[in-house]
């Protein structure tokens, strides 16, 4: 499935948040989105998807305008993962992971939505915590949770405002390692994400933005020192270590 950003501008008064975004993914690319705070990472996911209507530009799925997809379809073809859900509702890990199957379900889950929610509970690891409550579940569970419910979606485009935001390197790893296994898969994935050195090793594509306006784009060698200490402003200097190559901030 192919997503065309086509000078894509959005505004939430009258200074526009993202200018001018043209960025083109292909299936099965995972691609970061990295910028400061402020930069327009979550205002693009949220584009992409239908959540903010774009009105200047357009977002095309496979040619068609996202403005033109009935919300049910588009549920079928994209999901999203927002940074956080504060919840404390008491809703058991199987019920949340069901409700991905939600534009499907015409008046009560059938059989196979159950299967579905079965599988995507076993391959995501969360068999044993199914009964448990979403809440009282650690920061890394709950992740793959939403992910969880995310896939039952059965998407085309899987779109991520931090991920790993909270959590530890244990999780953060975990979770980067699961979405490439997914993009692998033909999901394309989309993440906005603050930390470089995670996008520059997980990412097959880094879309680095400033001030609202697509700064550089290519493949992870993008992320030079060069181009990280114009993006954020800090001096940095790359270190090569067992073929890859990490950011490490000079101090101040």
């Amino acid at each position: 499935m192919h997503i065309s950003l086509q000078n894509v501008t959005f505004r939430y008064d009258r200074d526009p948040v993202l200018k001018e975004i043209r960025v083109d993914v292909d299936r099965g690319d995972m691609v970061a989105l990295v910028g400061p705070n402020g930069s327009g990472k979550s205002t693009l996911i949220k584009c992409i998807n239908g959540i903010l209507p774009v009105r200047e530009g357009d977002v095309l799925i496979d040619g068609t305008s996202v403005r033109s997809i009935p919300a049910v379809e588009r549920a079928r073809r994209m999901a999203y993962v927002p940074q956080s859900e504060h919840r404390n509702v008491p809703v058991q890990v199987f019920d949340a992971v069901l409700l991905g199957r939600k534009p499907y379900i015409q008046w009560r889950p059938s059989h196979s939505d159950l299967e579905r929610t079965a599988e995507i509970l076993r391959r995501l690891d969360l068999e044993d915590v199914s009964m448990r409550e979403v809440h009282r579940l650690s920061g890394g569970q709950q992740q793959r949770v939403y992910i969880a419910r995310a896939l039952n979606q059965q998407p085309d485009i899987l779109l991520l405002d931090e991920p790993t935001a909270n959590l530890d390197l244990k999780y953060q790893m975990e979770t980067l390692e699961l979405l490439r296994e997914l993009a692998g898969d033909g999901i394309t994935v989309i993440i906005a994400m603050h930390d470089i050195n995670m996008a520059s090793l997980f990412a097959s594509r880094v879309v680095m933005l400033k001030d609202g306006t697509v700064f550089a784009s290519g493949g992870p060698d993008i992320v030079t020192a060069e181009h990280v200490e114009q993006l954020f402003g800090v001096k940095v200097r790359v270190v090569h270590e067992n073929g890859a190559r990490y950011i490490v901030p000079e101090r101040f």
